[in-house]
Parts: C-alpha cells; sequence; structure tokens
C-alpha cells in the first residue's frame, strides 16, 4: 500500500475539478500503524464545501477535509481558538497532492503562519478554569475508593495536568495521542512521569499538584464563573 499514490487517485477520482490537495505527513511518518488512515485536505470551488467525511478507499480509513480556499482560513481560526491546529498542520507539514494553481501554495503559507505565530495567548479566567478542574478532580481522587472510578478519575487528571502545562508553556493542545505527542515535545519528563504514575493515585497527585504550582496553586473555594453554570 502506498499512501501518497493512494489519496492521490482518490483526489483524481472523486474531485477532478479540485484546485489543490494535502495528505497528512502521519501516514508518511515513523508513527504510521496498521490502523493509521488518509488524512486529506481538498480545495474545492463551491458548495458543498466546506465538510468533513470519513471513507474507505483501497483499504484505507480516509478522513476528508474538503474546503475553499475562501473558508479554509476560517476554519484555521477556529482550530487555533481550541488550541488544536490540526487543520494547518495537515497543509503546512504534509505533502501536496496538486496545486492546479497556486492556491495550494497559498494555503500552505497561510499554515506555516498559523504554525509560526502560534497558540493564542493564556488569558487569565482560562487559567483559572484550568487550576479549578484539575484541583476538582484531584479531591476527587483523594476520596475515591472505587478501584474503577479511581482509574478513571487517574486518567482525567493525567489529562487535564497535560494541557495545564502546555497552555503554560505556550504550546498546541491535541487530542488523544496528540495530547501525548504534545507534551513528549514540550515537557518530556512530565510526559514520561504521568504515563508512569497512571496506577499510582499518590504520585499521580503530587505531579499534577507540581504542575498547579507552575500555575499559582490549586483553586477551589472562591472560583467563580460569570454566565455559566
Amino acid at each position: 500500500m502506498d499512501p501518497e499514490a493512494d489519496a492521490r487517485a482518490l483526489v483524481s477520482d472523486r474531485f477532478p475539478a479540485a484546485r489543490a490537495a494535502f495528505l497528512g505527513g502521519g501516514v508518511l511518518s515513523a508513527r504510521r500503524t496498521p490502523t493509521s488512515d488518509l488524512d486529506i485536505v481538498v480545495l474545492i470551488d463551491g458548495p458543498p464545501a466546506p465538510y468533513r467525511e470519513s471513507l474507505r478507499w483501497r483499504g484505507w480509513p480516509v478522513e476528508l477535509f474538503v474546503q475553499q480556499p475562501g473558508t479554509i482560513a476560517a476554519w484555521f481560526a477556529k482550530d487555533v481558538a481550541r488550541r488544536r491546529p490540526t487543520l494547518a498542520r495537515m497543509c503546512a507539514e504534509g505533502v501536496t497532492l496538486l496545486d492546479a494553481d497556486g492556491a495550494g501554495a497559498t494555503v500552505r503559507d497561510q499554515a506555516r503562519a498559523v504554525l509560526a505565530a502560534g497558540p493564542p495567548a493564556l488569558e487569565p479566567a482560562e487559567l483559572d478554569r484550568r487550576r479549578y478542574s484539575l484541583t476538582d478532580l484531584l479531591d476527587d481522587l483523594a476520596g475515591s475508593t472505587d478501584p474503577g472510578e479511581t482509574a478513571v478519575i487517574s486518567w482525567h487528571v493525567i489529562t487535564v495536568s497535560a494541557e495545564l502545562a502546555l497552555v503554560l508553556a505556550g504550546a498546541w493542545l491535541g487530542g488523544g495521542k496528540w495530547l501525548l505527542r504534545e507534551l513528549r515535545a514540550t515537557d518530556p519528563r512530565l510526559a514520561d512521569d504521568l504515563i508512569a504514575a497512571r496506577d499510582d493515585p499518590a504520585r499521580l497527585a503530587g505531579l499534577a499538584d507540581g504542575v498547579l504550582a507552575r500555575a499559582g496553586g490549586r483553586l477551589w473555594a472562591g472560583y467563580r464563573q460569570g454566565g455559566q453554570l
């Protein structure tokens, strides 16, 4: 199976009038696994884009991200707002499958600019929300006597601790495996320690408190979030 050739064939078959297309680089890297999919960004003129679609092609699971040249910047901005530059990474770091008229080069430059600018500044309200969330989880972890609940809480502590460490470092976030990849790139020792402590609640709590210390410590009593319940 040749991911690049198969991705080109899919674009040619399904989008004969496409202006540009990119294949996300994950499937072309050493991280490729037997279940890796083809993440393909396609630029077309007009509706039905923008949309996302999952399908199978030549034995591959495929995720299509279909955009218009005039809409993709807004989707870059949505990803930046949630600190996960998924679409920009595919366009900036992936392989160009097609660039019929220069639109692909323009989009790649836009994507690279997004990554170079980095995530938005951490606002005090977001910092307090993240401190509160982790503090609340640690209270639940300390009081848990059910092994199953302890396991679930522990994984949430790992996730929220990793996200807090990343936003404090001004780094991007990620979902699932990408959260660990981002943390390994930013703070490899913390990444290793959190995973090693996943079955040791006391050690895990100590690590989470270490992250909280960077943010100003635990926050629970007195926390107030306006406008939301």
